[in-house]
């Protein structure tokens, strides 16, 4: 079977089951697993398929199947939106950007929580019609296919128009001298319009985003209300943080 006509037949059997699993492809298609992974890799990349642990789903399913195995670094996750959750108070208006942080933060919210929550994350948006007294309003825009996010001008003219209470921000990448930085401009300009929206910006840091530096400034070390990570207060890589005055929790 040629390479064109094996990765169509993995295609069509990711459509009709939503997901499939390296193993259960390598058997149909009577060829090695490796194969089928780079395969899956390929398709991802060209945006036909997800990746995921395992095995590959469909793009559509990819919206609401961010399960445990998706979910890179989950516990330390898990961990700050534990943290994150202890800021939310009832009838708050609140903005929420994309990533698996703030999915977690979203999955682990109270079941009699009511807000008003604006955010421009597909999966996030989804996962918030699960709870019966959140009103949650997606910010429409160009759709970003890998990470399920809005972007654009419109998305930035929405958010200008918002006065929220708090707002639970995903970082790329945070340091001493450069404060939050991101890989893409239009994000960047994005979680500028949200910083300007909100009184209080909440930043969720994974431990493996400190210290880094990307090619797009979001804002400085002095701008930044609160940072929320999966680290004891008296970690080793926090002390230059606690030193310049920043809020940790």
């Amino acid at each position: 079977m040629k390479k064109k006509e094996r990765q169509q037949k993995v295609i069509d059997e990711v459509s009709i089951n939503r997901k499939v699993t390296t193993g259960f492809l390598s058997q149909n298609l009577n060829v090695s697993e490796d194969t089928i992974r780079r395969d899956i890799h390929e398709l991802d990349s060209k945006g036909l398929l997800t990746k995921v642990h395992g095995g590959a789903i469909s793009t559509i399913q990819k919206l609401y199947h961010y399960n445990e195995d998706v979910i890179y670094n989950r516990e330390n996750k898990v961990l700050i939106a534990q943290k994150a959750i202890t800021l939310i108070q009832d009838s708050m208006v609140i903005i929420m950007s994309g990533g698996t942080t703030n999915l977690m933060l979203a999955k682990l919210f109270p079941k009699d929580l009511k807000a008003t929550i604006y955010t421009y994350s597909l999966p996030i948006a989804m996962q918030l019609t699960e709870l019966p007294l959140i009103e949650t309003i997606f910010i429409g825009g160009k759709i970003h296919r890998n990470s399920m996010v809005t972007t654009g001008i419109d998305v930035v003219q929405y958010l200008s128009k918002i006065r929220a209470d708090i707002c639970f921000m995903g970082v790329s990448a945070l340091n001493i001298e450069q404060g939050i930085t991101d890989e893409g401009y239009e994000v960047s300009l994005i979680k500028k319009a949200m910083i300007s929206a909100a009184e209080h910006i909440v930043y969720l840091a994974t431990s493996n985003k400190l210290n880094l530096k990307l090619n797009y400034d979001v804002c400085n070390l002095k701008e930044i209300d609160t940072i929320v990570t999966d680290l004891d207060l008296d970690h080793y890589k926090l002390k230059e943080f606690i030193s310049a005055g920043v809020n940790l929790l």
